[in-house]
């Protein structure tokens, strides 16, 4: 067996043996930051997946559509790219381009209506995106004072402890101040990761929030340069 896997085995074993000697109330603490922790990392794998898929089809997106000639031809294929945010944007400026242009008389009336329904699309795709992301914001909050309340209470069962002994002996203080130390390794533990998950996802839906913006300005553009061609893809 390999150095490397005896001391992984040893120091799980350590763990172990530190966390069933603990109190009710460390455990408790323990169990606490173990369900945030959990949930944390959930969310955190759930929305490195999303933003990784929602990154590649939006690049798929803005190629298709800057090959396209038509609008129509994009709307028609824009399922395909569904975990893109861009397709919410596209589609909230679409539809309302086709309202306007629902009759056969009808003329596009306002392109700023266009841009409200994609601006509408963006803060939709972004409040998708954003969904679940706040808890790892509490969680990096909350669970290093859920990690200090154990602390405390371990150096209180400590003291407790040389109250009882009669004596400032390691045997009186050792179980208190090791239920101090691994609640307050727990904390960080959970907290850590959440804080820097939630800063680097939320980097990201910024970028996606830019882009969607940035896209709409696009749409607006090829909306204008290919009105009268689109205007009667659409009527058809």
């Amino acid at each position: 067996m390999q150095l490397s896997s005896v001391f992984a085995l040893f120091v799980g074993g350590e763990i172990l043996d530190l966390v069933s000697s603990t109190g009710a109330v460390a455990k408790f603490v323990l169990v606490t930051l173990l369900a945030f922790s959990l949930i944390s990392w959930a969310i955190i794998l759930t929305k490195w997946s999303l933003l990784r898929r929602a990154r590649l089809q939006s690049g798929r997106f803005l190629r298709a559509f800057r090959k396209a000639q038509r609008l129509q031809d994009i709307a028609t294929v824009a399922d395909q790219f569904r975990p893109s945010p861009l397709v919410g944007v596209f589609e909230g400026g679409f539809s309302e381009y086709k309202r306007q242009l629902s009759t056969p008389s009808a003329a596009l009336r306002s392109l700023t209506a266009v841009q409200r329904g994609m601006q509408i699309g963006v803060s939709e795709e972004i409040t998708r995106l954003e969904r679940n992301v706040p808890w790892l914001a509490i969680t990096a909050a909350v669970t290093p004072f859920i990690g200090l309340f154990g602390t405390v209470w371990g150096i209180i069962d400590a003291f407790h402890g040389l109250g009882t002994a009669g004596g400032a002996t390691l045997r009186a203080v050792a179980p208190g101040i090791s239920e101090a130390l691994i609640t307050t390794a727990a904390g960080l533990a959970a907290a850590i990761p959440a804080v820097i998950a939630y800063n680097l996802i939320g980097n990201s839906i910024r970028v996606f929030a830019a882009r969607g913006d940035d896209f709409a300005l696009e749409v607006l553009n090829a909306i204008d340069g290919m009105q009268p061609q689109a205007a009667a893809e659409v009527r058809r």
